[in-house]
């Protein structure tokens, strides 16, 4: 029986004229990166083994982010490193947000760990209420039921609201106290207006129990490289990594191009430049066919069709019309009337928009 693909870009299972269900950048692969792809196919780089120690994509990130590479591990993608961090900690109890991003519970759950969720609620736009959440993390403790560690979306997926640094800074010193871990997820923080107003790497130094977790997936559109990597000022923490970790994790030509793309700043400022425009424009067209829009500061809009049919939903309609979108109700906390569409460029948003309009009828 063929287990159930339970995530954006299944392109495979059927033919689909345009995919809005995967939030990559719209931009593609910088243009160094693919001169460097296809010098690793001329190096005859695929036909040795990679540096198991990623040791020159670590010197790069260490630069870039201004730490010691000795905090930085590598994987094959995001969500390699999420697994992977269980594995080191193996943790009994975790506290997740819900809706957030599936991979943490699955993670969780494979090593026997008791979760809890931490439900959003849908009258503050499922914004994060620091304040109830740090009341959480106390009670667990006060019941003698701690937990060993709370994952952190942030953007968070699927709603795309992020949470200002300094929020975020106050619940690390929460979980400090209540010896709880935070695993911070800042995939989708380049995406952002201002990432640098929500983005810890700068304080990891003071909060040696948070662990931030990035990846290329998104933001430089090499989804099929897998190349992801975390930043913890814990070195013990880090050495378990490397320990539980498969070795040659991440392939010759994916460090390779993950240097590469590092040196793409002017793809990043136009990055930013599409994203937050067309954002918008988006939102205004979704809130003029009826839906209800929610306000998502990332590369990707959430929205609910309030008139949503079993059976009939919209999601239905636009892949009858060869166009995927993600239907958020396999979200804990959602139903199928909740979704998640991205953000493209100009042309290609104004064609999805034709195809909505059209499956909408209204």
């Amino acid at each position: 029986m063929e287990i159930p693909y339970t995530h954006g870009g299944d392109i495979y299972s059927r033919p689909i004229k345009m995919d809005y269900s995967a939030n990559i950048n719209p931009l593609g692969l910088p243009e160094g990166v693919k001169r460097e792809l296809l010098c690793c196919v001329e190096e005859n780089v695929c036909c040795i083994y990679p540096d198991s120690a990623c040791r020159s994509l670590k010197m790069a990130l260490s630069e870039i982010h201004h730490v010691p590479k000795e905090w930085i591990s590598c994987g094959n993608g995001a969500a390699d490193l999420i697994f992977a961090l269980v594995a080191a900690l193996r943790p009994r109890h975790a506290l997740l947000l819900a809706p957030s991003f599936l991979e943490y519970s699955q993670a969780l759950h494979l090593w026997g760990c008791e979760t809890d969720s931490f439900m959003l609620r849908e009258d503050e736009d499922f914004s994060l209420d620091p304040f109830r959440l740090k009341e959480a993390l106390f009670r667990a403790r006060a019941e003698k039921q701690p937990y060993d560690i709370l994952f952190l979306c942030n953007p968070n997926n699927p709603t795309g609201l992020p949470v200002k640094k300094e929020i975020v800074e106050e619940i690390g010193v929460v979980c400090k106290e209540t010896g709880t871990w935070l695993a911070v997820d800042e995939c989708f923080c380049d995406f952002l207006d201002e990432p640098e107003a929500y983005s810890v790497i700068p304080k990891l130094k003071d909060l040696d129990h948070v662990i931030v977790l990035k990846a290329f997936t998104k933001i430089y559109a090499m989804a099929g490289l897998r190349l992801g990597y975390s930043l913890c000022a814990d070195q013990e923490l880090n050495i378990r990594l490397e320990t539980v970790r498969q070795p040659w994790s991440v392939s010759g030509p994916a460090q390779r191009a993950g240097i590469a793309a590092l040196k793409e700043r002017d793809y990043l400022e136009a990055t930013k430049r599409l994203i937050g425009p067309e954002r918008e424009r988006m939102k205004g067209k979704l809130v003029e066919l009826g839906f209800q829009v929610y306000p998502s500061q990332a590369n990707y809009i959430f929205f609910r069709d309030p008139v949503w049919k079993e059976g009939d939903s919209l999601y239905d309609r636009l892949l009858r019309r060869g166009v995927l979108i993600r239907n958020c109700g396999n979200y804990p906390g959602l139903d199928g009337s909740y979704y998640r569409i991205c953000v493209k460029t100009a042309e290609e948003n104004d064609c999805f928009l034709r195809y909505l309009t059209e499956a909408v009828g209204r």
